[in-house]
């Protein structure tokens, strides 16, 4: 029998000091604290904190008129632009919940999307209307007289060709800034009655058939949304530039943050070089969150898209993917503070960071890269964080024995929607899962050493996929690169590493020169065998598509055992 656990009193929980934990009263408080401060910056409009307030409480109002609310869904298909920051508190001061649903998908991807999660509302982008027309119709088709048309609203861009806005409003689309105008900006929206309730939608990378619906909780995305601070250099009253898609978990929680900050949110429609720097010396932006790709992006920048040196520090978070030491050693020299972070969207974004620690600054440079490529310690709103093997044991903290790594706390999803077997396996044993494999170092931190679909088994020996690229990447050639398993008659796997050149370089006798420079640099059996050169192909999020890759090298046949 259980024991109860007793207290010093019986005290009840009452209106006056307890009520349910949600980001909703941080845009509240900044436009009582800061009503005049700039909110949002987007080409020429600007938006102070009152002004981001009542436009909120007036979408939430006219959601609220069409019946959209609690129990209902609304989908936001945009770039970073104030529409997008504003949905996420707008939908869900009406009491439905927010789904940003990533841009760069097609339609019959985004149509199981709207469809999955009974979308009341679709609010598109105008560049992007008819991705969303695409994929309607793709629904309607399949379910014929039985479907019923979302509320479709179609958001303006001045940056964007006036044409394909009045082309959506005449085939019945509703004008984003008209739908406000028919709310009230004194709306009494009511916080959610129980934090457990959902606040967002966002589903997985959409790389496969059947995309899973990862929900978050009002409760998790306040417990996030205060972390962030907390881990990360980032002051009250930030200049933040949105170069990380806030459909890409909910910009790792970094909206409803920025409000509890009352910052300030630069929108950028899209991220290049250029426009980094361009934001950093001329609209003082001060922090940004960017996966890996964009970090190389700036590092190799050429010298007329750069303003170098920087005219402030800047603090920049990476996660998404394993930043390769070379790339993070770069940036500190450029004169950015990169924090190290790692998580999943099932986890609201980042939730492990790779703590500084002063004594590392002594450490020569190599060093201090490597110590910062690590994924770190938990987050302080994550109450549990492991490595552990296939029987949930931990595993030893030596730095080299590999298991998955798993999660538990209040940083941790509710589940995926209507998946009730995957949430079964997912949350096995009272942990999340989280797919990836790492070690654990004698100092606690975790370093993720693949996917577990990732690791190439060759001859019988684990090989990571991201320690291979790690030493590519210190090639002076290389660009970017991405390492994948290829079938190999001799060892059943090796590796096959695909590459793109910086600028103008050469790729006769390339492969064999980089091929020569990592057998100077790893064991033997770590080395690429296959290097195929041209783009990699990427997420939204700047994430390479590994999935692709593996499909390629497969599709280059198996290796034939050398006759020599």
């Amino acid at each position: 029998m259980a024991t109860v656990e007793r207290d010093i009193d019986d005290l009840p929980k009452n209106a006056a000091n307890y009520t349910a934990l949600t980001p909703l009263w941080f845009l509240e408080r900044a436009a009582v604290v800061h009503p005049d401060r700039i909110s949002i910056v987007h080409g020429s409009i600007r938006y102070t904190w009152l002004q981001t307030y009542q436009r909120c409480r007036r979408l939430a109002s006219a959601l609220s008129r069409r019946s959209i609310g609690h129990g209902s869904t609304v989908a936001v298909i945009a770039p970073n632009i104030p529409a997008i920051y504003e949905a996420h508190f707008a939908v869900p001061m009406a009491g439905a919940v927010v789904n940003c649903v990533n841009i760069r998908l097609n339609g019959p991807t985004v149509a199981f999307l709207l469809e999955h999660s009974s979308a009341a509302c679709v609010m598109v982008d105008q560049e992007y209307f008819s991705l969303a027309e695409e994929a309607l119709k793709i629904i309607a088709d399949k379910n014929k007289s039985s479907f019923k048309r979302p509320l479709l609203i179609v958001i303006g861009d001045e940056s964007c060709d006036p044409g394909a806005l009045q082309s959506a409003i005449r085939k019945g689309a509703i004008d984003y800034e008209n739908f406000l105008e028919s709310g009230d900006p004194e709306y009494a929206w009511k916080p959610p009655a129980d934090e457990w309730h959902s606040i967002a939608l966002g589903y997985t990378s959409g790389t496969t058939s059947s995309p899973k619906g990862v929900v978050l909780s009002h409760r998790g995305a306040y417990i996030m949304a205060l972390s962030n601070p907390i881990i990360w250099h980032i002051n009250e009253g930030a200049t933040y530039l949105w170069t990380l898609p806030m459909f890409h978990c909910n910009g790792w929680c970094f909206t409803w943050t920025l409000a509890a900050l009352c910052g300030t949110s630069i929108c950028l429609r899209q991220v290049t070089a250029k426009a980094v720097f361009s934001a950093i010396a001329n609209q003082g932006a001060t922090h940004f969150c960017a996966a890996p790709v964009v970090l190389n992006s700036l590092v190799n920048a050429p010298p007329e898209d750069t303003i170098l040196p920087l005219p402030h520090l800047v603090e920049v978070m990476t996660a998404g993917a394993a930043p390769p030491p070379s790339v993070l050693s770069a940036m500190s020299s450029l004169g950015f503070r990169v924090t190290h972070t790692y998580g999943l969207s099932e986890t609201y974004g980042p939730s492990t960071v790779c703590t500084w620690k002063p004594e590392w600054d002594s450490l020569p440079s190599d060093a201090r890269a490597h110590l910062h490529s690590r994924q770190g310690v938990r987050y302080v709103g994550l109450e549990c964080l492991d490595v552990v093997d296939h029987q949930m044991r931990p595993v030893p903290a030596d730095g080299a024995t590999i298991g998955e790594i798993v999660m538990r706390g209040n940083l941790v999803m509710k589940g995926y929607l209507k998946n009730p077997k995957t949430n079964e396996e997912t949350f096995e044993g009272g942990w999340f899962h989280s797919g990836d494999l790492g070690v654990k170092h004698p100092d606690g931190y975790i370093e993720v050493k693949d996917r577990a679909k990732d690791i190439i088994i060759s001859g019988g020996e684990n090989i990571s996929s991201l320690e291979v690229e790690s030493v590519v990447y210190q090639h002076p050639a290389v660009l970017e690169a991405s390492v994948v398993a290829r079938p190999d008659e001799q060892w059943g796997e090796s590796p096959c590493v695909f590459v793109t050149l910086k600028g103008k370089a050469e790729e006769a006798g390339r492969a064999e020169d980089i091929i020569r420079f990592c057998k100077e640099r790893m064991p033997a059996y770590w080395v690429p065998k296959s290097v195929v050169f041209g783009p990699l192909p990427k997420t939204a999020t700047g994430k390479i598509k590994k999935h692709l890759l593996r499909a390629r090298a497969k599709e280059m046949g198996t290796l034939r055992k050398s006759k020599l």
